[in-house]
């Protein structure tokens, strides 16, 4: 058993094989579903988490080197973090690669922004 923290929260989980890779636990285990699978090799950005506040490919991170850093799902952001592109959240059901791209984009916005993304969207 060991230890994620995701979206604030610690959670408990089982996996059989601690290199399965961080996607499928956060999906699969975890119910978080808003993280998708794309290409499964770091190309496409749909898997893009958070990982301590920098974007990472859930599909090739094993679970054993998320334990003790602070992940970030798309789940996790309150809906202010969202109020430049709030129709991009209800765009989910056509392009299952947006909720990474996001994740992706504000990242970037973070370090731009010398590690606030409240400062850009007030």
């Amino acid at each position: 058993m060991i230890t994620l923290n995701v979206n604030g929260q610690n959670y408990q989980v089982t996996v059989s094989d601690t290199g399965t890779p961080l996607l499928w636990v956060l999906r699969d285990i975890l119910g978080l579903t808003g993280t998708k699978y794309g290409c499964g090799k770091e190309i496409c950005g749909a898997c893009t988490v958070l990982v301590d506040g920098r974007s990472s490919s859930s599909c090739q991170m094993d679970v054993s080197s998320a334990v003790g850093h602070a992940i970030t799902t798309i789940e996790g952001w309150r809906i202010t973090d969202c109020r430049p592109i709030p129709s991009a959240r209800r765009g989910w059901a056509r392009n299952s690669r947006l909720p990474g791209w996001i994740s992706r984009c504000r990242n970037a916005v973070t370090a731009s922004q010398g590690g606030s993304w409240r400062r850009r969207i007030s």
